[in-house]
């Protein structure tokens, strides 16, 4: 059976009298059954950017090579697949090929003279690999970058350039390997170029992590679909995000199609997937009993320039002088506001954990724990419990511990935009 996308949308439509923000969150789910069907793109490309610059010496270029080399045999004959590896420049270890047998032997080849040994340009890495993303414009393409370092602070302008460039022709995962490397740096990359950032704590587990994103990658079917929101004369987004699986801040990525039509990335979807969309819409206030459309959000497929309509939700706003009505805030909206507002925490803690600003750090830490507690994320809250000791969780009272391993800070911090979904029940 194709592949079949739904929406439904979760709010509190009542407003008090005045009022003029709508929040609503969206549900997008692709699955088998009836509705509009969507085309698979046509083929998938995986490309791999490996830092090879000189601190990647020793085990750390050797564990990527092998990881390398297991994910080269992994990918399935159908897929096409790219090796760039960069240091003060990249290079094409092997182009664009398709994943036959006798060019994955060629790639294993090539990856076995892999040397490491130079600087750290970014830049140069990714604008390499958008020439070989090129090459297949109609597939679903998935970068995976490692890198071990900073980028020099030479390549900051030039690499927001190329990440402009890039944006929207392919997605790109980043992983830090070790703890030299900077989160804010990788998130940059990938939350531009809709992708997930995670720190792989020691060489030795480079190939699980590879393995996994390439399994991914490798699911995924349909791409070039955009979320498009249409709101009335006079309306306004205040912001609209991807809350689950992962925050990622959507609203200055708009593009307008036409008066009052805007539309939002996803980026590749795959089979039974489902994501949650916030989104947040300043209108003109209404009287009591006045009733509108605040926006009316849908999803659209693009394939060979044809665009097709494959989900629409409605998103309502009605005046009301119930007291008892307006003030109901939905539960899925307070969950994502919450989760949202978790990730906040933890990053502005971390800030101020930095600077050695103790007063702040534990404050936005302890908010962190009672959020993380109140919403179930147990995962986060976790992670949070290797940097503060728990008195009380649901009260938010902690103390910081005096010695926290790097590793276990960089990974609260990659993770911290992780969320955790609302319960069917509620």
């Amino acid at each position: 059976m194709s592949n079949k996308f739904t929406a439904e949308v979760f709010q509190n439509q009542y407003l008090p009298e005045g009022a003029k923000e709508v929040h609503a969150i969206m549900t997008v789910t692709v699955e088998e059954g009836e509705g509009v069907a969507v085309a698979p793109s046509t083929g998938r490309l995986f490309g791999i950017i490996c830092d090879i610059s000189g601190s990647m010496g020793g085990n750390k270029i050797h564990a990527a090579k092998e990881a390398m080399v297991k994910v080269v045999n992994l990918l399935p004959e159908d897929a096409h697949f790219f090796i760039v590896t960069g240091a003060g420049k990249a290079s094409v270890v092997f182009p664009v090929s398709k994943a036959t047998f006798d060019k994955k032997q060629q790639a294993i080849a090539a990856i076995k003279n892999i040397m490491a040994n130079g600087g750290t340009l970014m830049s140069t890495w990714l604008a390499e690999a958008l020439k070989q993303f090129t090459k297949i414009p109609d597939a679903v393409r998935q970068a995976l970058l490692l890198t071990d370092g900073q980028n020099d602070d030479s390549d900051e302008q030039q690499l927001k350039k190329v990440l402009q460039q890039c944006e929207g022709i392919f997605q790109c995962d980043c992983r830090g390997v070790g703890t030299d490397w900077r989160v804010a740096q990788l998130r940059e990359i990938a939350t531009k170029l809709l992708g997930t950032t995670d720190i792989i704590p020691n060489a030795e587990m480079i190939e699980a992590d590879f393995r996994a994103i390439l399994e991914k990658a490798m699911s995924k079917d349909v791409s070039d679909v955009s979320l498009r929101l249409w709101t009335p004369q006079g309306a306004k987004v205040l912001f609209c995000k991807q809350v689950s699986p992962d925050i990622v801040d959507l609203t200055h990525r708009a593009k307008s199609v036409k008066a009052q039509v805007v539309d939002y990335p996803t980026g590749a979807w795959g089979k039974k997937e489902s994501r949650d969309y916030h989104f947040c819409i300043e209108v003109n206030a209404g009287n009591v009993g006045d009733e509108m459309l605040a926006g009316r959000a849908s999803l659209v497929y693009t394939l060979n320039g044809t665009e097709t309509k494959v989900a629409e939700a409605r998103i309502l706003a009605t005046w009301t002088d119930d007291d008892a009505k307006s003030t109901k805030i939905n539960r899925r909206v307070a969950h994502y506001t919450g989760q949202a507002e978790l990730a906040e925490s933890i990053q502005e803690g971390l800030e101020a954990r930095s600077r050695g600003d103790i007063e702040v750090a534990t404050a936005k830490l302890g908010k962190a724990v009672q959020l993380a507690h109140e919403s179930g994320n147990e995962a986060t809250a976790k992670l949070l419990k290797t940097v503060v000791d728990v008195q009380d969780a649901p009260t938010g009272t902690v103390k910081l511990k005096r010695e926290v391993a790097k590793e276990d800070a960089m990974a609260l911090e990659t993770r911290s935009t992780k969320t955790t979904r609302i319960s069917k029940s509620q």
